[in-house]
């Protein structure tokens, strides 16, 4: 819509009127909110009864820490960085579906941590997490 002032013939003031989009969005949010319970409910399913199943037996992860210092343990026991291969090929022989947790601090030594990882992969440790501090 297009309105002149009074005291410039020659300018012209441009407005959008919004009340038509306001009714549309009206309609539109009215017709959504009447149409969406219907489609959430559209099959109704009757599910057949069973017995109660216990549940899959949730095992333990094994930790692996670094610390500060390059002192290696596992499960809070320490151990040389040398005897971890032999450790974990003994936990992994036991239990195969093994998983491991690793976790080190952030001041420890590249180097004894890319040691632990060959470690774990020598191993044959398949199914590892490693732990970090979300800030």
């Amino acid at each position: 819509m297009a309105f002149s002032t009074s005291n410039d013939a020659d300018e012209v003031l441009s407005e959008i009127n919004i009340t038509p989009l306001v009714d549309v969005m009206l309609v539109l949010l009215v017709a959504f909110i009447v149409t969406i319970p219907v489609l959430n409910n559209a099959i109704t399913v009757n599910l057949p009864k069973t017995a109660p199943t216990q549940p899959a037996e949730q095992k333990k992860a094994v930790s692996l820490s670094v610390d500060a210092q390059g002192k290696v343990f596992i499960d809070k026991r320490e151990l040389a960085v040398a005897d971890v291969e032999r450790e974990l090929k003994s936990l992994h022989a036991a239990d195969p579906d093994l998983s491991l947790h690793l976790s080190s601090d952030e001041s420890v030594n590249y180097g004894t941590v890319a040691k632990v990882m060959a470690a774990i992969e020598r191993a044959g440790i398949t199914r590892l997490a490693v732990l970090t501090n979300a800030e």
